[in-house]
């Protein structure tokens, strides 16, 4: 067996230092050793898009990436958006459209929405559905998801929903 390995990172702002088997990937870690829970675990196959968290500013499958990869790099999970108010406005939106049943997609769905956001400001519903194709809901029939995420960002400009 291969021994844990060091790593040093920043996670929703604050410095962690862990010790990691090399095959442990990073939503376990998330999850296991930090108990960052809202990041969930769906298929394991990075298709779901369940465990998206942003990683150097980039949107990433945290199943698909193993622990020891993010080493010096920056993480941000659904928490630390949350807690800094980063995404409250969606949460409102998502609330209010009724775009979140079982909440099971949420996490991943509000941090693709977000990065869609932060890419481009007014984007139409087929840009939307399209940036949010590879997160998986089983719950909402994903137009309450759409209409949440238009409606963030037409407040967002400044115009009405």
């Amino acid at each position: 067996m291969t021994a844990p390995l060091p790593i040093s990172l920043d996670v929703n702002g604050e410095r962690v230092d862990a010790y990691v088997l090399p095959r442990l990937n990073l939503a376990d870690f998330l999850r296991e050793q930090l108990q960052l829970t809202g990041t969930h675990i769906g298929c394991e196959h990075g298709v779901c898009g369940a465990c998206t968290v942003r990683v150097n500013g980039e949107i990433v499958r945290s199943c698909l990436m193993l622990a020891v990869q993010v080493h010096g790099a920056s993480v941000h999970t659904i928490e630390g958006l949350s807690d800094s108010g980063e995404v409250a406005d969606l949460q409102a939106a998502f609330r209010d459209r009724n775009a979140l049943q079982c909440g099971y997609c949420t996490p991943g769905m509000l941090m693709a929405a977000q990065d869609l956001l932060k890419q481009q400001a007014e984007p139409d519903r087929e840009r939307i559905r399209e940036h949010l194709s590879g997160n998986y809901c089983r719950c909402t029939g994903y137009q309450a998801i759409i209409d949440a995420v238009e409606t963030t960002a037409r407040m967002r400009a400044g115009r009405r929903p």
